[in-house]
């Protein structure tokens, strides 16, 4: 009797689809259409060689990995999902009467039942919102519906096919949905690769996604026994699984940054993308992270937290590697140092001389005067001072670049002017802020912000001899390029981009050739050097005011490598040089990209005139018979010189007090401040302090005083601290 009834149930909902077969039916989505619609919510970036570097989550409002092949889920997970949702799976035709006339029968005398939908039914209410399964339960019309959607898709689609949907669709925990995450996130694996005791757990989510480890247990111990398992161990794996961190298994988490700025490049309602392409080379990103991460570790003690790296490839100006922050151990792990505005310190030295030479104004061979200097700036002086306290009289342009000496570029820099320094640097492409007045003298000194990356391609139009171009991160992809099966890389952009003339190739040049000297560069940093390389490489380190900041930027004749060490915060470093805290890492660097093929020096441009062993613009050489200007030509110094009458000087709040020093320069004798004795001689180096001071110089013929102020301010008018 009871059989009967069941039977009549069933006989009875098969009629109500037949009848209803008409309205429910509409067009069914090809399975390759729902596999080619399936969007992940993390997507990889990809290295130039198609490598994996970083998975960057582009959608937050679900967890769904890439679509899973049905060849590629684990047998055991397909074998206890069936077990547990579908027995008569592989069997029936969509629908399985027999369980749905158990399952009414059981709804009409209020007994509880396993329920009767077959994964084909639940796979129709997933490609279907409006066959889902609402809150308070399908209506009976819903449910002819599903019922005749399940019967579509098993006469067009295969089993299989049904079956890889469903694993891919099915949601399970909280966001999860699909196994492809759900493996991912709860056991850190490919579907592939999940045991018996994984795959029963995991087939039991289906009905229970918010169950507890206890509950999971119960439910997937008769799964395994009705394959003849025991459920031993099953109880820790439940633990261990729910005890997991949120979040998908990703890999390796090599260019975090560089994958956010490609996600936030791209056009606007653009479909999301199955991969971002990148051009970074991945052993170098690799090798990258790994260096800077242990020079900082060889830093640890001096207050150094933080670094950033670019490499470009001079030729093409794609980003070779990118990486934008020293990882876990910074607070500020998600600050991209790459992109971050630093002041840049001395890095801006080499186009403060370019600017300078393409105007003729010096050649690498004049002299300049290594002295106490006082430049007028806002009504008070600026008084730049070398990174050592030390003046060294007259130097050539070559020594005072390669050694990199502020006073002589400051005097540079007055030569130009502010307006045509700070044009100069933005043609470079440093995109400075503010004006030329904010920054004033210190301008020559980087006391403008600027990023590594811009700065890494203004030193490659130095390295390409005066061409500019953007630099390229994006990659597009193409099937079937070079030989071995691998994938040919081209530039997103159809057309590269046009060339633009900054600087004249001679000039450029000539920059190069200094910053590539060891001689030149030797009084400052030594003859052995992270500075120093196997092959020819032009190269500067900078350092920002009270040691916030440490840049080492060059090239060789293919590479541009741009390096920054220093605190996301603003955090003052302790005892840290651009020599000491970035240049370890650009050598290592440079040492890696040539260590099948040294640098060459690249070879002067024509139009150069070489004489005396150094290079000069035609015209700009000097005669042979002229001599070299130097300190000893200068007119004889009379009474005081510096400072003038009623100067302002306003001190440096960013450098200790301590190392600051005015300097009185003048006619030989004794200088005397308030009428006690300071020194004597021509200069007199004497520590300030704010007040209103008389400064007398005496001598046996003659005697001469000036009133000069010494004011103490939060923010130095426009000075840096000294920097390399």
């Amino acid at each position: 009797m009871i059989l009967a009834r069941m039977r009549a149930a069933a006989l009875a909902l098969g009629v109500m689809a037949a009848v209803l077969a008409p309205q429910a039916a509409r067009a069914v989505p090809g399975f390759d259409a729902v596999r080619a619609a399936h969007a992940p919510s993390d997507i990889p970036l990809l290295a130039r060689d198609g490598t994996p570097l970083q998975m960057l989550r582009v959608d937050a409002t679900v967890r769904r990995a890439a679509w899973v092949p049905l060849a590629e889920v684990s047998p055991a997970l397909r074998h206890a999902l069936v077990i547990s949702e579908d027995r008569r799976f592989w069997d029936h035709g969509g629908v399985d009467w027999q369980a749905l006339a158990a399952s009414a029968w059981a709804n009409a005398w209020n007994q509880r039942t396993r329920g009767a939908s077959t994964l084909t039914m639940q796979l129709a209410g997933l490609l279907d919102d409006a066959l889902a399964r609402p809150v308070g339960g399908r209506s009976v019309a819903t449910k002819v519906s599903q019922i005749v959607r399940a019967q579509q898709l098993e006469s067009q689609w295969t089993k299989a096919q049904i079956l890889e949907a469903y694993l891919n669709r099915v949601p399970l925990r909280g966001e999860v949905v699909g196994v492809g995450a759900a493996s991912q996130q709860f056991f850190g694996k490919h579907p592939s690769g999940l045991d018996t005791l994984e795959a029963a757990l995991l087939a039991v989510m289906v009905r229970a996604p918010n169950a507890d480890a206890a509950t999971l247990h119960r439910r997937a111990c008769p799964v395994l026994q009705q394959q003849g398992l025991d459920c031993a161990g099953l109880a820790g794996a439940a633990d261990l699984m729910l005890a997991r961190r949120p979040g998908m298994a990703t890999g390796e988490a090599l260019a975090p940054h560089l994958a956010q700025r490609l996600w936030q490049s791209r056009p606007a309602q653009a479909a999301v993308p199955p991969a971002l392409h990148s051009t970074l080379d991945a052993p170098l990103q690799r090798l990258a992270i790994q260096t800077l991460r242990r020079q900082l570790q060889d830093l640890r003690g001096r207050e150094v937290e933080d670094g950033a790296v670019v490499v470009l490839d001079n030729a093409s100006g794609q980003v070779l590697a990118w990486v934008g922050s020293s990882g876990a151990g910074s607070d500020a792990a998600a600050v991209d140092a790459v992109l971050a505005r630093r002041q840049p310190g001395s890095t801006l030295k080499p186009f403060v001389y370019a600017l300078a030479l393409q105007q003729r104004l010096i050649t690498p061979a004049s002299v300049l005067d290594d002295a106490p200097l006082q430049l007028a700036s806002a009504g008070a002086l600026y008084q730049p001072q070398n990174y050592d306290h030390r003046f060294r009289g007259p130097v050539s342009v070559r020594s005072a670049l390669a050694s990199s000496l502020n006073v002589p570029a400051v005097r540079v820099a007055a030569m130009l002017g502010p307006e045509a320094l700070f044009d100069g640097l933005n043609r470079a492409g440093l995109q400075l802020q503010h004006s030329p007045g904010f920054h004033g003298h210190a301008l020559a000194l980087g006391s403008a912000d600027v990023t590594l990356l811009d700065l890494a391609n203004a030193y490659r139009m130095l390295a390409r001899q005066g061409l500019y171009s953007p630099v390229q991160w994006r990659a597009d992809w193409q099937a079937g390029g070079q030989a071995g099966g691998q994938a040919s890389v081209r530039t997103a952009r159809t057309t590269p981009p046009a060339d633009t003339r900054v600087l004249p190739a001679a000039v450029a040049w000539q920059v190069a050739d200094m910053l590539a000297d060891p001689a030149a560069r030797a009084p400052t940093f030594g003859l052995d050097s992270p500075l120093v390389t196997r092959g020819w490489a032009a190269v500067k380190t900078g350092t920002s005011k009270d040691l916030r900041d440490n840049w080492c930027v060059g090239f060789s004749s293919r590479y541009t490598v741009a390096v920054w060490v220093g605190n996301a915060s603003g955090a003052p470093m302790h005892g840290v040089s651009g020599v000491s805290g970035a240049a370890p890492v650009w050598r290592t660097l440079m040492a890696h990209l040539h260590a099948q093929a040294p640098s060459s020096a690249p070879a002067p441009p024509q139009g150069l005139v070489a004489q005396g062993g150094e290079w000069f613009l035609p015209g700009t050489e000097p005669h042979p018979a002229q001599a070299m200007a130097t300190a000893d030509t200068r007119m004889p110094a009379f009474g005081i010189q510096s400072p003038r009458d009623g100067s302002v000087i306003v001190l440096d709040p960013d450098m200790p007090q301590a190392v600051q020093r005015l300097v009185f320069e003048g006619a030989a004798g004794q200088w005397f401040i308030g009428g006690r004795l300071v020194g004597q001689g021509r200069t007199v180096q004497w520590q300030p302090r704010p007040g209103r001071h008389v400064l007398e110089r005496r001598s046996a013929d003659s005697r001469e005083r000036v009133v000069f102020e010494v004011r103490a301010a939060r923010h130095a008018l426009d000075g840096t601290r000294p920097t390399r």
